[in-house]
């Protein structure tokens, strides 16, 4: 009975209640929220957390799932993948956006970035705002709202008492290549417990985490060196956006949907009415919300995407500059491996990034970079092993398949002696997002990049020499990077621009304050608004921007 109850009210009242409150808005009558926030990412999260601090009354519509410990993905059949093109039916962990020699990887849920993210929390150089910056935008006027986001994280660099096997291998690599004056510890959003030590039984059970409740009153654990960061901390040991600002938005009356998929903004009255879909049971449900105020924040792909998309295909914001989709950035991402350490190295247990190494002084080849030592989930080294066996077994690969298949024999597993290596830094910036038109359907549009490889070379270059080195000098085989050297293809976790800060609507498709030149209270608030590349790894960067944001937005 309860059920067909139900059943009744979705099919005649839910329909009622939505011709009611459009009626509301012809009319000219209250909007259904002051502001509304499309993403839950850095951006997102923030603004939306500060303005609801405000007395706003704001909405958050995110794309992904709101996650739980207990549905985060680990098994090959789990929900790893979203597929933008039909979220109704994959919405799951990542979206890889694949591109012209160029792939993104995003985060999708409730948090954004912050889910996949390998916690990294460093401002960047003073030197990045030397150019290309609004002269508002400088790192001393972003310093407090550095410190702000900090605090919200809680960062700190790894305790020397929990010096992982890759941060020991990483930090004896620098010293046998001469860079030991480069070394540092970068923060990390992650809780730790002090009292923890590798010395004792099977040290990343999850049995050693300490619970406790975060200043934002959420339950949290403390770290267990798991190595599982970019799928998912299931005690909860990582400070994502999850856990500190959407709860302490949602105190002051913050209300976050999660599986709500943005398809347009239009002007409405004097603010903007949002289109949805709802994504429910398979299928994707329209709806819509209107507000004063409305802020961007779905990420860098996203972002450029929908604004495109109003811009040029549904011509509701045909006022943005024409420089939007310029700039894009992938923040000079550049990732290698090598195998057949001497030392162990172990990938897969502690934190995913804990050290780095500082190369902007442009002594290489004149490039301004990072390296950073890197880790993976005991579930990679499991795939790989299954994937490389396979392969090697089916004869596919070649002599690649053939060494690789080295790290997965048994039993003499050869995963704890490989390395990932990292770095992000300081790359052109030149790419340009676009619509196209399909090749077979060209009434479709699609979102593509233009950019051109042979501007990365210099940076992709003198990063990947440089991780050679400190593989070969401590006695590791490197593994040919097939995706660069071969086919000019990169990688990147850390896409910036596209709706870039500017002085005015020649230079930039936002001012200082993110907001969108032309439109009143429509802001942006996300990667896309980097105009150049920061150097180091964006999110403390994106996040210090969100609070400015939402404190110079006048509500």
């Amino acid at each position: 009975m309860g059920d067909h109850r139900n059943n009744i009210l979705d099919k005649y009242a839910a329909p009622v209640c939505y011709q009611v409150r459009l009626g509301m808005r012809r009319y000219g009558m209250a909007y259904t929220f002051d502001v509304i926030v499309i993403g839950s990412g850095f951006g997102g999260a923030i603004t939306s957390c500060r303005l609801s601090e405000k007395n706003q009354r704001v909405l958050v519509l995110e794309r992904g799932r709101r996650w739980k410990p207990t549905e985060f993905p680990r098994a090959p059949g789990d929900p790893w993948i979203y597929d933008h093109n039909q979220p109704q039916l994959l919405n799951g962990w990542v979206d890889f956006r694949f591109f012209e020699r160029m792939i993104v990887a995003q985060g999708a849920g409730v948090g954004g970035g912050s889910l996949i993210y390998a916690n990294i929390s460093k401002e960047p150089p003073k030197s990045v705002f030397d150019s290309g910056w609004p002269p508002e935008i400088t790192r001393a006027s972003l310093q407090p709202y550095y410190d702000t986001v900090g605090k919200m994280l809680q960062v700190q660099p790894l305790p020397d008492n929990q010096l992982s096997p890759h941060f020991q291998f990483f930090r004896d690599a620098a010293t046998a290549a001469g860079y030991q004056d480069r070394f540092f510890k970068p923060p990390l959003a992650i809780s730790f417990d002090p009292n923890y030590s590798y010395d004792r039984p099977n040290p990343t059970s999850n049995k050693y985490t300490v619970v406790h409740k975060n200043p934002q009153g959420v339950e949290q654990g403390t770290c267990v060196q798991c190595g599982n960061c970019d799928i998912g901390c299931q005690v909860l040991a990582k400070n994502t956006l999850d856990l500190n600002y959407i709860p302490l938005g949602e105190q002051h009356g913050l209300e976050v949907r999660h599986l709500h998929v943005v398809t347009r903004i239009e002007p409405y009255d004097q603010g903007y009415r949002v289109s949805y879909d709802r994504l429910e049971n398979g299928e994707r449900i329209p709806g819509d919300e209107t507000a004063r105020i409305v802020i961007v924040a779905g990420g860098t792909v996203n972002t450029n995407e929908l604004m495109l998309r109003c811009r040029d295909e549904y011509k509701t914001l045909p006022k943005i500059s024409q420089t939007l989709g310029d700039g894009f950035s992938a923040n000079g991402d550049f990732i290698s491996a090598s195998f057949e350490q001497p030392q162990t190295v172990d990938p897969t247990v502690g934190p995913t990034i804990t050290a780095a190494l500082d190369f902007f002084d442009g002594s290489v080849n004149g490039q301004r970079f990072f390296i950073e030592d890197g880790g993976s989930p005991n579930w990679g080294r499991d795939m790989c092993r299954k994937f490389l066996v396979e392969a090697a077994k089916a004869g596919r690969g070649g002599e690649v398949i053939k060494e690789l298949k080295k790290l997965a024999s048994e039993p003499n597993d050869a995963f704890p002696h490989a390395a990932l290596w990292f770095a992000v830094g300081m790359d052109a910036a030149d790419g340009q997002f676009y619509l196209g038109r399909k090749l077979f359907w060209p009434w479709e549009r699609k979102l593509r990049l233009k950019w051109n490889p042979e501007t990365a070379k210099p940076l992709a270059n003198a990063e990947y020499g440089i991780q050679q080195q400190m593989a070969t000098v401590t006695g590791g085989k490197p593994i040919p990077q097939i995706l660069w050297v071969d086919f000019m293809t990169l990688v990147t976790a850390h896409p910036l621009g596209g709706c870039h800060m500017g002085s005015d609507p020649s230079h930039g498709v936002v001012d200082h304050t993110g907001q969108v030149f032309g439109y009143k209270n429509l802001y942006i608030a996300d990667g896309s608004i980097v105009p150049t590349s920061v150097g180091f790894n964006p999110s403390r960067t994106i996040g210090a921007l969100a609070e400015r944001i939402a404190d110079l937005m006048p509500v």
